[in-house]
């Protein structure tokens, strides 16, 4: 079976509010990441992703076990002012934002007198500017190891090679130039070849971003229009940290009491989950039966046979047909044989565009 953890890194300024955030995500107590001999370090937790259609399925299959698509945040310590200038970041916390899916950078919106902002000053605008800064800085320095190596290489071919290397050269110093100039790489206009050549290369501000502003618990969580169109292409969500974290910790049936209390809808966690698959462009679809009612991530516009090798390799390499109803034609038929009678399963082939909530039971002959 494979793994299709959507990986996800929080990473901020310290005291901006990361650990707090990630135990309202995880419902627990995260570890504080901290820092040892000048060294960050990454907490990670892997959290099923919030779909009351699961549990919809659930009841109406009772299967023997219960599978909620997941997600992993990993909690990154060691971005502050001037980290990636000095000596690049650590190798480890360089790695864990390098595998992310998605980057979170968690902002601080709130004051607290007991907890002093190290830039003496309460300023969301300048902490992303700070914080992007250290991103670029980052992707710099491996642009110009990577010219390095190419002007090395550039004297020792010929032909084909020479060619290849000659047009990676020309984009490194596009990028270098950008770079240089603050404009992060998401934001360069690069085409899709262009966005593929360079995609080994783990570039920090190539991911997709979302800020999220920690707000207090007396602001109400939205955030400001015009200046998250400050903020191109990173998407802005404001969330209070603190409460949401307080929320997570009491016991579940008295969170939905506490949540009216506030006028809060849903924890932060299903609203960052949401957000950060809108950011990546997934979507859910389900696999049902009385063994297990299951969830699956997969790119939206995924084909049948790319959600059956989400499943496992075996099912996309002998794959045949998939059996298809949507999940609002299934809750109103009530049963797969009722779906059945009214003739609302269908078969489609390999080039079926799955959309979000599809039930598919796959084909194959390996």
């Amino acid at each position: 079976m494979q793994d299709a953890l959507m990986q996800v890194a929080l990473i901020g300024l310290p005291l901006s509010g990361k650990t707090t955030l990630c135990n309202a995500m995880t419902a627990g107590h995260a570890e504080k990441p901290g820092q040892r001999a000048g060294r960050g370090e990454v907490r990670s937790a892997v959290v099923n992703v919030p779909d009351p259609r699961v549990a919809v399925l659930a009841d109406l299959f009772n299967p023997r076990k219960i599978t909620y698509a997941q997600v992993r945040f990993d909690d990154v310590s060691g971005v502050s002012r001037g980290s990636a200038e000095a000596s690049s970041f650590d190798t480890r916390l360089l790695d864990a934002m390098g595998r992310a899916d998605a980057l979170l950078q968690i902002i601080r919106a709130f004051d607290d007198d007991r907890v002093p902002h190290p830039e003496l000053t309460i300023d969301p605008a300048r902490d992303v500017e700070i914080v992007t800064l250290e991103l670029i800085v980052s992707d710099l320095a491996t642009v110009e190891r990577r010219l390095e190596r190419i002007a090395n290489g550039l004297r020792k071919t010929h032909g084909d090679q020479r060619a290849k290397l000659l047009a990676e050269e020309s984009l490194m110093r596009r990028l270098a130039d950008d770079l240089s100039q603050g404009i992060a790489i998401r934001d360069m206009g690069l085409t899709p070849a262009e966005q593929l050549a360079i995609r080994g290369f783990q570039f920090l501000t190539a991911k997709p971003t979302l800020v999220v502003l920690n707000l207090g618990e007396d602001v109400e969580p939205q955030t400001p229009a015009e200046w998250a169109a400050q903020q191109q292409k990173a998407l802005v969500l404001g969330i209070r940290g603190m409460l949401e974290m307080e929320i997570a910790q009491l016991p579940t049936e008295e969170r939905a009491l506490y949540l009216e209390s506030y006028g809060i809808a849903e924890p932060s966690l299903n609203v960052l989950v949401r957000e950060c698959y809108r950011l990546l462009g997934l979507m859910s679809f389900f696999t049902v039966g009385e063994d297990e009612v299951r969830a699956w991530t997969v790119q939206q516009g995924a084909t049948a046979v790319e959600a059956a090798g989400a499943i496992h390799t075996d099912l996309a390499r002998g794959f045949i047909r998939a059996e298809v109803i949507g999940y609002e034609e299934m809750i109103a038929c009530g049963s797969l044989g009722e779906a059945r009678r009214q003739g609302k399963l269908r078969l489609e082939g390999k080039d079926y565009v799955v959309q979000d909530g599809d039930i598919l039971n796959i084909r194959f002959n390996v």
